[in-house]
């Protein structure tokens, strides 16, 4: 298990990570992606922005590893970020489906497991979900649809 200073040097570490500038890119094109369905996903795995879905979704699922072995405290983790609920409310609706699309019963299955032991678990992930849509929909009528 790990030390309390241990876990407060892995968060910092990915948070420096978070910094750089492709997965600031990356995170800002997720930011905005709202998949509806596996097509939707599909669509974005195979288009421009693969390596920026890619990019996000697998450093949340490696951030949630960590988490899951005991290399950070899950409640620090939860105390210091919030971005992997997004991630994964983003995935949650048509997560069984992408399973079945990959032959992967376990694609994703941290991040759901850090999200849903969290507390407030799936009702978070999905309120969390929803208050992102709502904000990112009064963004766009703002800026005239942009």
């Amino acid at each position: 298990m790990a030390t309390p200073v241990d876990s407060a040097n892995l968060i910092l570490k990915l948070y420096e990570l978070r910094r750089e500038e492709t997965m600031r890119t990356a995170r800002n094109f997720m930011l905005g992606f709202d998949p509806r369905s596996v097509e939707d996903y599909m669509a974005a795995v195979t288009g421009p922005n693969s390596g920026h879905l890619r990019m996000v979704t697998s450093y949340w699922e490696m951030a949630a590893s960590f988490v899951n072995q005991g290399a950070i405290d899950a409640s620090m983790f939860d105390d210091c970020n919030g971005e992997h609920i997004l991630v994964f409310g983003k995935l949650e609706p048509i997560l069984g489906d992408l399973r079945v699309k990959f032959g992967n019963p376990g694609m994703f299955a941290n991040l759901e497991k850090v999200c849903l032991s969290a507390p407030g678990g799936i009702d978070r992930v999905r309120s969390t979900t929803e208050r992102i849509r709502g904000f990112i929909a009064a963004s766009k009528a703002a800026s005239g649809g942009q």
